[in-house]
């Protein structure tokens, strides 16, 4: 087990969704850590009561996690480490990243000698742009010093890391600082942290693996056997790996725990939106059904711009292709599979130059 960080070193975590909410229990193990939510009558509450009722209901938080709703006080909190480096953790959707970390760049001005490491959560492309998260994170703090930056990923379901159940988790980094810091503040007890460096590796990993999820939720949902589950596993993983390795990812990254650990948690757990939202397609439901319900899946949300980088990259994306004509162009879950399996017989691993 890591030792605990030094009592001077500060934890925040800036959003107070499931994710946000369960690394900041996480942290507050080891660190002194402070969790941003926007509402302030869900700050109150979980600062109050330690039970985030709206996003982990019946979750009881450690009583040493501590919650505002002021956005500087969470800042201040990490910028204002009397020695060391604090730690800000970013726990919002891609679609918030951009925003966050422009209002995060005016936050710390105030504090020009004690910029913190920042870690991401978020897994997907940009909806419109097609861009990364360290795309979007590097574009926000453009003209500014950077500060330490990093991607945390891995198979994962908030609820059971927020009630203290086993997980592992990879933090990429290009700075062994940043790494280390992450490390530290969440490494041991129940968590157990990697390291990498492939950042383009291990966010393409975490934002196809919704979308395969969601192809795996369809063929369920369909009835088509667990056989076709594994095929759709097997053949997903092949496809995060090639649109991988053209956007400059390494190909042992699609092995690890943000690949092919990521994909079977999410393709398989109960508790994966993405797998729900596709089993409901393949019950017959419509998606605009599906959305207005409240349900929310990142998978829906990058699939076409995961296609779209493909053919910029002339990958081949046979499944994503077909969650996309399922999700956007009126094609039945059934005719999207029949399409898939009338396409030409190929070698499983392609020789070298084909």
């Amino acid at each position: 087990m890591m030792s605990p960080l030094p009592a001077q070193t500060r934890v925040a975590v800036l959003g107070a969704g499931s994710w946000g909410t369960a690394l900041a229990a996480l942290a507050s193990a080891n660190a002194d850590t402070l969790l941003w939510a926007r509402d302030a009558a869900t700050a109150q509450a979980i600062d109050s009561t330690h039970i985030n009722q709206r996003y982990l209901p019946g979750v009881v938080l450690p009583a040493s996690l501590r919650c505002t709703s002021r956005f500087t006080e969470a800042v201040a909190h990490a910028c204002g480490a009397s020695a060391g480096q604090g730690l800000i953790i970013l726990g919002v959707p891609v679609a918030g990243l951009a925003d966050i970390c422009a209002q995060l760049d005016q936050a710390m001005a105030a504090f020009p000698d004690k910029r913190p490491a920042v870690l991401w959560t978020c897994k997907g492309f940009h909806q419109e742009s097609g861009l990364l998260p360290h795309e979007i994170v590097q574009q926000a703090f453009s003209g500014h010093a950077l500060p330490g930056l990093g991607v945390l990923s891995g198979p994962s379901f908030a609820r059971e890391v927020a009630q203290g159940l086993p997980v592992a988790l990879t933090v990429a980094s290009q700075q062994e600082e940043v790494a280390d810091l992450a490390i530290q503040a969440l490494h041991g007890r129940a968590a157990r942290i990697y390291t990498s460096q492939d950042i383009v590796g291990v966010e393409v990993g975490g934002a196809l693996k919704n979308v395969m999820a969601i192809a795996c939720g369809i063929s369920d949902g369909l009835g088509l056997g667990t056989n076709a589950r594994a095929a759709l596993i097997t053949r997903g993983l092949a496809e995060m790996q090639r649109l991988g390795l053209a956007l400059g990812g390494q190909a042992t990254t699609f092995s690890g725990l943000t690949g092919l650990g990521d994909l079977v948690l999410t393709a398989t757990g109960d508790l994966s939106r993405n797998r729900q939202v596709g089993l409901a397609i393949g019950q017959g439901q419509a998606l605009t059904d599906i959305l207005a319900s409240g349900m929310t899946a990142e998978g829906v949300r990058c699939a076409r711009a995961a296609l779209a980088l493909g053919r910029k990259h002339g990958i081949d994306l046979p499944i994503t292709e077909a969650v996309c004509k399922v999700l956007f162009d009126e094609v039945s879950p059934r005719q999207a599979v029949s399409d898939l399996l009338s396409r030409e017989a190929k070698a499983e691993t392609p020789q070298a130059g084909q």
